[in-house]
């Protein structure tokens, strides 16, 4: 939940943290690749750390890290500090997201589909509160509008900030920004309290996990499925990041809603986005994670072929996010539990994997609020939207052909690897190094 709440608020503050720094929207998409940086370099760090390190101390470390970035946000009078803090800050990001994801494969391996999409709903309710927490419980004290249009005069803003401009931190103008941050930063230094809390006590020790004994499978092409699952998650991560941030500027400028309307319409996606989730918790004792990822990925595709089509109807862009959310909720978790079924991931697998959506969330919103920016009579946003839709629907099928042909199994008996490959007459011959042992 923190992670949500965390990464959902820059959307609907989006306006407010570049009038901050006095930029406007389109000047300060840098802060999205900034972030994405530090969420890469977080995701590699973590996959190394969490085969090495206390588990509970490193998740409760990472928050700390959080909280304290999220206090200093708010008070910072520069593009470049403030991309820089949010950088350092999405680091921890990547070792939650790593350790989280790894410590639910370890545990359950590939009966831990339910409790994937459990551990993934709750960052979805986190960010369905967080637009809600920025904008309608604190409030907003000036429009968006102003700082997205191309013929914004900037001379009044730069008047009315002269005397902030020469310090880098200072207390901003706009106390609901400093108190939501406060707010969030608060809230993730009381559950590092939660988490650390295991790590003192005396007679806590890490239980080993059930899923090493019972064998490592290893698809035939490990590394080509792992390959292509990256490019899978870079579209997906992308895509959702760049409508979730975007959603609330997008409709203020390009639709014509009112501030209200438009905190409402992102609290609808990521409402759709967590109820979704958390009925992806009984639907994954029912589904496969394979049938599951294919529906997903179909809805996408469809509600944002209808973002496109009437981008300017606001009835559709109410009922469009609303299917578009509840698609792409569940897409994320079932990929990981499905590719769980062939080929086994260590903390390493899936740092690999978690870089390629850290790529997409680094990529893909700054290029697309960059040309949004220059092309503000086009939807760029849904663009990017359906284009992603496309390409992951043709990644699935290459992904399930290369998941399915003939698996290798591998499994440590007594500190030692035996291999078990199939013999012809469908039984597993086992290798052994001492012969005489197995005859």
């Amino acid at each position: 939940m923190v992670m949500g709440v965390s990464a959902a608020v820059l959307g609907p503050t989006f306006p407010d943290l570049a009038r901050n720094v006095n930029r406007n929207i389109s000047s300060l998409s840098e802060i999205f690749i900034g972030r994405a940086l530090g969420y890469l370099c977080g995701s590699v760090v973590g996959g190394v750390l969490f085969d090495c390190m206390n588990h509970f101390l490193l998740l409760g470390l990472s928050n700390l890290f959080t909280s304290a970035g999220f206090y200093l946000i708010p008070f910072c009078k520069t593009a470049v500090l403030l991309t820089t803090i949010m950088s350092v800050t999405s680091i921890s990001f990547g070792i939650l997201d790593t350790g989280g994801n790894v410590l639910i494969l370890n545990l359950w391996g590939d009966k831990g589909a339910p409790h994937m999409q459990a551990l993934h709903f709750s960052f979805a309710l986190g960010a369905f509160l967080s637009p809600l927490l920025a904008k309608l419980a604190w409030g907003t004290t000036a429009s968006a509008q102003n700082y997205t249009e191309p013929n914004f005069d900037r001379s009044a803003l730069n008047r009315s900030s002269a005397g902030t401009s020469y310090s880098l931190l200072a207390v901003p103008e706009d106390k609901n920004l400093l108190w939501t941050y406060a707010s969030i930063g608060t809230y993730g230094l009381v559950v590092s309290v939660f988490l650390l809390a295991p790590f003192f006590k005396k007679n806590s020790k890490q239980k080993k996990s059930t899923a090493s004994d019972q064998g490592a499978r290893r698809a035939k092409y490990h590394w080509a499925l792992l390959c292509l699952l990256f490019i899978f998650f870079f579209f997906y991560v992308g895509a959702e990041v760049t409508y979730g941030s975007f959603l609330f500027s997008f409709a203020t400028t390009y639709v014509g809603m009112k501030e209200s309307e438009a905190a409402g319409l992102n609290s609808i996606f990521w409402g759709t986005f967590a109820a979704c989730r958390g009925l992806a918790i009984f639907f994954a004792t029912l589904l496969q994670p394979g049938t599951m990822l294919v529906l997903c990925n179909v809805g996408s595709l469809v509600s944002s072929l209808f973002l496109v089509l009437f981008d300017k109807s606001p009835l559709c862009l109410w009922i469009a996010t609303s299917v578009y959310g509840a698609s792409m909720a569940a897409t994320f978790p079932s990929g990981i539990s499905w590719i769980e079924q062939y080929t086994s991931l260590s903390g390493r697998s899936t740092a690999f994997i978690l870089v390629g959506a850290a790529l997409g969330l680094m990529a893909t919103p700054a290029l697309s609020g960059t040309l949004q920016g220059l092309y503000p009579d086009l939807p760029i946003i849904l663009y990017t939207c359906l284009g992603s839709a496309v390409l992951m629907i043709v990644l699935i099928p290459g992904m399930y052909k290369l998941a399915t042909l003939p698996q290798k199994q591998k499994e440590t008996v007594n500190g030692e690897d035996q291999t078990f490959l199939p013999s012809s007459s469908g039984e597993q011959g086992r290798k052994c190094k001492d012969e005489e042992k197995c005859n």
